[in-house]
Order: structure tokens, then sequence, then C-alpha cells
């Protein structure tokens, strides 16, 4: 997960800048929005070290709530003051937010449309040594299921910055997935994010990867890989999946004979499904899932777990490679 440079298919050639982890972006900006808006509040529960809202909590210590090792009292809570009329931020790590407290966010935030933002670190499996107590890779789909519900997975520090101030404008409950490690940027300085808008680097005629989080960095050094090989593979960065920008994703499959998804997640009901879910009904494809397949993770370091379930740049242009061959 090193520095890079990668040249997009929208806005100028991007140099990529120091790597940053997704948490500590969402830090900085719900600074920024905390002071643009006396209407945000912050709540975590127990973790706000790891999640960096930490941060809002020593400038805006009145916006700010712990409660605790108590997951469903924080979705509760939080909702309780979205009816108030704030705008809530609620954190903790993944595996916590949306398994431990799946039924409030059912019952409470997404039947009653509240305005309530869920931001989640420490997701997938570069969690790392925590283990699979603590690796969460169903959240997207166990937020994906729910009505009303908006799903976003940044792939970078500058994205999540742009996600979290984007939310804040959005009416209606948002589940952001974020990670713990340090990600390089890929973004290009001239992008802006909107939600349900995928980012297209490039739309390739033989092969595109739609990717989501730091599979999109995967991705691009996989089409680089691709490109030496004589095989065109474009890249788009399906940040929000759901709703999913349908359009991309037709105009994608459309120009090329193969299409693959890569997430840090659960083939099962996450990017996978929800593109494989469309194309089904839409434009029968077939297509090439990269993600973790009907398992659980381990301990390890995210470099090695990444290279175990088959998540690396060269697992995607060796599993595109034998496609066309």
């Amino acid at each position: 997960m090193g520095e890079r440079t990668h040249k997009t298919g929208q806005g100028k050639p991007e140099s990529a800048g120091k790597a940053v982890a997704t948490r500590d972006a969402y830090g900085e900006a719900l600074l920024e929005l905390g002071r643009k808006r006396s209407d945000v509040v912050v709540l975590d529960a127990d973790l706000s070290g790891s999640t960096k809202t930490g941060k809002f909590a020593k400038a805006f210590p009145e916006r700010f709530f712990n409660l605790g090792v108590s997951e469903q009292d924080m979705i509760g809570t939080a909702s309780g003051l979205s009816l108030a009329g704030k705008l809530p931020f609620a954190s903790t790590f993944a595996v916590f937010e949306t398994g431990r407290a799946w039924e409030q966010i059912r019952q409470t935030v997404c039947y009653s449309n509240l305005n309530v933002k869920l931001v989640a670190t420490h997701s997938g499996v570069t969690v790392g040594e925590d283990g699979a107590s603590h690796q969460a890779i169903e959240d997207v789909a166990l937020m994906r299921v729910l009505h009303n519900m908006t799903v976003i997975v940044p792939a970078d520090g500058n994205e999540t910055r742009q996600v979290i101030h984007a939310i804040a404008e959005h009416y209606g409950p948002v589940y952001v997935r974020l990670g713990r490690s340090k990600v390089p940027q890929v973004m290009p300085d001239d992008y802006t994010f909107r939600i349900g808008k995928a980012y297209p680097f490039h739309i390739g005629k033989d092969a595109n990867i739609i990717a989501m989080g730091i599979m999109v960095s995967a991705a691009l050094d996989a089409a680089e890989m691709l490109k030496e090989n004589g095989i065109d593979a474009g890249v788009v960065n399906m940040s929000t999946v759901k709703p999913l920008d349908t359009e991309i994703l037709l105009k994608a499959v459309e120009a090329c004979g193969i299409l693959m998804t890569a997430e840090e997640h659960s083939v099962t009901g996450g990017l996978g499904g929800a593109v494989s879910e469309f194309l089904a009904e839409n434009h029968p494809a077939k297509v090439l899932r990269t993600g973790i397949r009907d398992d659980f993770g381990c301990s390890g370091t995210p470099e090695e777990l990444l290279k175990l379930y088959g998540l690396t740049a060269d697992d995607i242009a060796k599993t595109i490679r034998e496609a066309i061959s």
C-alpha cells in the first residue's frame, strides 16, 4: 500500500500523496463539520481513540457522547437526537455497529427514515491481528438490505473527507464503511464525490474492474500489470454501493467481455452481489467476483491476509488473464 501515480480517465494525472487511513480523514472531516454546523453531534461506543472521533470530543465536548460498550443504546440515542433536530454521527467498529445494533438500526433508524449517519471503522480483514471476531466482512450486506439506507465505501482519505461533508447535506440514514490501515491516495485532485455516482478511471475494451474501498488501489495496480500484457482493463470506483450507479455499470459491461468486482468483503451480499443482482435483471453477463468466499477472517498482518484471501493486484490480474485465455 505504498505511494504511486495513476493517470485517471477523468480529470488530470494524479500524483499520490502520503498514505492516510480513512478513519483519520473522518476525524478531520468531523472537526470541519463541527466548526461549520452547530447541530452536528457525535456519538461513540468507547472507541473514540480508534475511530478518531476523539478529535471532535476534544474540540466540542458538549456535543460529544460516549455511550460506553453499548452500541444498541448509541443507536437509540442517535435516533432521539435526530428527532430533536440534531445531526448525529454514530461511530464504532464496523463489526459492532452493524452486528450488535442491527435491530435498532432497522427498527428505529431505517423504519422511521431518520437522519442518522453511521460511520464505522476497522472494517474488513485489514483490521489485522485482532482476528475474525473484529473483522467485519458482512457489514455492507447487512446495511444494503435495509430500506432507506445509503451505503458508501470511500477509496481513500480524499474521498472520505468529501463523503462526510456530502452525507451531512443528504437527509436519511447513511452507512459509511472505513478501515484501520493507511491507504494511498488514488482519487484525483479535481474529483468531486456525489452520492450514487461512480468514478470511472478508464473504461476498458477487454475487461473492467468494479471496485470499492481499498480494492480500488489494487484494481488500478492490476490494470497496469494487464496493460503490460496487452490487455485493456478499466477500473471503476463504485464508492456508493447503494444506490448503485447503474448507468456507469451498464457502460462498463457493454464495453468489454469480462466484468469483475473487487471488495474486501464477502462476495455474498456485498458489491459483487449488488452488481450481479442488477445485471441479472437488466443485462445478463458473467461476473467474476474477487472477495472473501464463504469464510471468516483470521489473525495476521493486513498484507498477509490480503494475500491469503486473494485480494491483491496480482490475484486480480491473474484471474482476468485466465478468463481471457
